[in-house]
């Protein structure tokens, strides 16, 4: 993959477009016909889908934030742990542990599986 300076950069944009909630940046880490799974959603094949379903989920919440605590790589694999708080359209915020792991593709994430609970985030109050 990469050297670990260009790793964490390459990491520390990738979660910055997260964090903008920048989709059409977010996509641009994806081959054109990854593959994308945040939690126990069914999967969503291609950039266009993709962007449109991330969308939709910062659709519902007011922000968010990565903590990284932890990566691992080899050749082209790369897996991160760390924990994200998002913050409610009411405010309020909630932080959640999650892990990612990324399969690349000459330099782009090919499969993109994200395992986390969401759920938390929408029982409140």
């Amino acid at each position: 993959m990469k050297h670990a300076d260009q790793l964490t950069n390459w990491l520390g944009d990738l979660f910055r477009s997260i964090d903008e909630r920048d989709a059409v940046s977010f996509v641009k880490f994806l081959t054109p016909d990854a593959t994308f799974r945040f939690g126990s959603a069914p999967p969503t094949r291609g950039r266009s889908a993709i962007q449109d379903v991330v969308e939709a989920f910062f659709s519902t919440i007011a922000g968010c934030r990565h903590d990284l605590s932890r990566t691992w790589h080899d050749d082209d694999t790369v897996v991160c742990e760390g924990k994200v708080t998002y913050t409610r359209h009411d405010g309020s915020e909630i932080t959640l542990p999650f892990a990612n792991v990324f399969v690349l593709c000459d330099g782009l994430v090919d499969r993109y599986s994200i395992y986390t609970d969401v759920n938390p985030l929408y029982q409140h109050g």
